[in-house]
């Protein structure tokens, strides 16, 4: 039997709960990324990207709660774009906007349509391209940033994806200026939250969220197949049973790069830059 019977009571305990039972795992991170990376400004209209799942439907909320609270510097559009979602999973999304009172701007693609019939790396071309929808939509609307619900534990997967996978060390930033929509930036403010406590909110309020809904994974371990993102969650699992800071280590290894001791570097140009230049 539900805790939170009726629709009224489950938002009021769902924002409750963001600003109360998970003050310092939520609202205080939330809070920190905001001051620590600098990702809102005076005079910002934020498009905040929400994909449908417990990440950026709670991302939604805290931006919510920041208004609520007297931080009104800033204006916020809550944007959904249905790249060609199921039937049910769009109305997943729309009923979970409703019950936690987040007035949602629904856009359609057909991003899945296009990228299902492509051979080589659908998902890296879906993800471009989910991006570029996104910016494209927001700056219609007047928006300068797009907020994007990544958190801690993404973070620290790219960190090691990029390494195992590409042969390079690179991270996902907090922020970031979009290098083909001029005047338009991109902001992670759940960058400090750890993925677990997300869940911890979600099972708190009863509450369930779009998983993936990719049609190409649609018929593998449930819809939820994610492929080399969920072996690297393996390998951190596994690698903090004999190490509990392995997860911090691997964080601060990106902001700790000491470049007298690496072999070779890119600048921000693509220029590259080998030690033998000025040994």
């Amino acid at each position: 039997m539900s805790t939170v019977p009726d629709r009224d009571a489950r938002l009021k305990e769902a924002e409750h709960s963001i600003i109360k039972t998970y003050r310092k795992e939520l609202w205080g991170r939330f809070t920190k990324a905001i001051k620590l990376y600098d990702l809102i400004q005076d005079g910002d209209r934020i498009a905040v990207c929400i994909s449908g799942g417990k990440d950026s439907m709670l991302m939604a909320k805290l931006f919510q709660e920041m208004h609520r609270h007297g931080v009104h510097n800033f204006e916020l559009t809550f944007l959904v774009m249905d790249p060609g979602y199921a039937a049910a999973n769009r109305t997943l999304i729309e009923e979970n906007a409703t019950l936690l009172g987040i007035p949602v701007q629904i856009f359609e693609t057909d991003i899945f349509g296009t990228v299902e019939t492509i051979e080589d790396n659908p998902c890296y071309l879906c993800a471009r391209m989910r991006r570029g929808n996104l910016y494209a939509q927001a700056k219609e609307l007047g928006c300068n940033k797009i907020a994007l619900g990544h958190h801690y534990d993404d973070v620290i997967e790219t960190i090691l994806m990029s390494m195992i996978h590409s042969g390079q060390v690179q991270t996902m930033m907090p922020k970031l200026h979009s290098t083909n929509f001029e005047g338009m930036e991109l902001i992670r403010p759940m960058y400090l939250i750890r993925e677990e406590d997300v869940k911890r909110w979600a099972a708190h309020n009863e509450l369930h969220f779009l998983r993936c809904a990719c049609k190409l994974t649609a018929d593998e371990a449930d819809g939820i197949h994610e492929g080399k993102r969920l072996e690297t969650k393996a390998l951190i699992a596994k690698l903090k049973e004999t190490n509990p800071y392995v997860e911090g280590n691997i964080f601060k290894s990106v902001e700790n790069v000491h470049l007298a001791t690496v072999i070779a570097y890119k600048d921000e140009n693509g220029n590259r830059h080998h030690f033998l230049d000025e040994y």
